[in-house]
């Protein structure tokens, strides 16, 4: 059980076209080497087939923290083996978190319309039900995986180290993670990503960084999307930005419409500039990596 938010961890299923479903426990407890032997035609994943336990008869609430600490904590480990993996092979990761409706798989398809022919790209979709978001990002040409969560609310590191073993994005290169639409949950767990991104629509509250600090503090760049709606709706964009930066200073906001292309333009050189220093990075890391065998070389003599 999650006591962050009471979703259940239950079977983990891993379907393909094709071939007989695998099965893994969830909490199996390996290190996501990314190397496993899987058949890489697979591109849906389930998550979370038990029972939700939103509340814990019987245990009392130190036991409940404690659970917490221990979920988060081995979330963290699995978070960090994906954030190596990444980084070894220059590839920027981005955790793109929202409610529902704020049109994040707009926007994504958007995106790779406008950086597919340049950028290599590879797409996790968080869902509980349906494989509705993968098939939309499929259709664009660029390779997406499924993942479904049953009852649970979020994705997890756990979940996108399996479904990075089964896409295996390549050398310096971007990696959306589009999470299930919630604003609570997958603010405390780490994916591993380089950057989480808010994604609001003007069609929500203003308030919505007051309401959900936690998630607005977590996030890197916060987006308001739908710019092209504000003459219809009743929404304070700068009492927004003003909230996003209460609950955190250091937040980049970009606003744009995903429909019209208005904005677009900052929010993919941020991305190429994004995706440029992942890259570099791993390249500098190979370089000094070669320096350091040359003296160990020229010191045996």
């Amino acid at each position: 059980m999650c006591t962050v938010c009471g979703c259940g961890e239950g079977e983990t299923r891993i379907e393909g076209h094709g071939h007989s479903p695998h099965h893994h426990d969830h909490d199996h407890g390996h290190g996501h080497d990314h190397a496993h032997g899987h058949d890489h035609s697979h591109d849906h994943l389930h998550f979370g087939q038990g029972p939700a336990h939103a509340h814990a008869p019987g245990l009392s609430q130190a036991r409940m923290v404690q659970i917490e600490q221990d979920i988060l904590g081995k979330n963290k480990g699995y978070a960090a083996a994906n954030r190596s993996h990444f980084a070894e092979r220059g590839i920027f990761a981005l955790n793109l978190v929202s409610s529902p409706g704020s049109g994040k798989t707009s926007l994504l398809t958007a995106t790779i319309e406008a950086l597919a022919t340049t950028l290599p790209i590879t797409v996790i979709e968080g869902d509980q039900q349906t494989s509705h978001d993968a098939e939309r990002i499929r259709a664009t040409g660029v390779p997406a995986l499924q993942v479904n969560t049953g009852k649970g609310c979020h994705l997890d590191a756990h979940m996108v180290g399996h479904a990075v073993e089964h896409l295996r994005p390549p050398e310096d290169s971007l990696l959306f993670i589009e999470n299930v639409g919630n604003l609570v949950c997958p603010a405390a767990f780490d994916l591993g990503e380089a950057h989480k991104v808010a994604i609001l629509s003007v069609t929500e509250g203003a308030d919505k960084p007051l309401k959900y600090p936690d998630m607005f503090h977590a996030a890197d760049l916060l987006i308001l999307n739908k710019i092209d709606l504000l003459p219809h709706v009743d929404f304070d964009v700068e009492a927004c930005i003003e909230y996003a930066r209460r609950v955190n200073p250091k937040i980049t906001v970009l606003q744009l419409s995903a429909t019209t292309g208005e904005g677009m333009a900052a929010w993919l050189d941020w991305l190429r500039d994004g995706a440029r220093t992942c890259a570099e990075s791993r390249l500098s890391e190979i370089a000094r990596l070669k320096r350091r065998i040359a003296e160990l070389e020229a010191a045996r003599g």
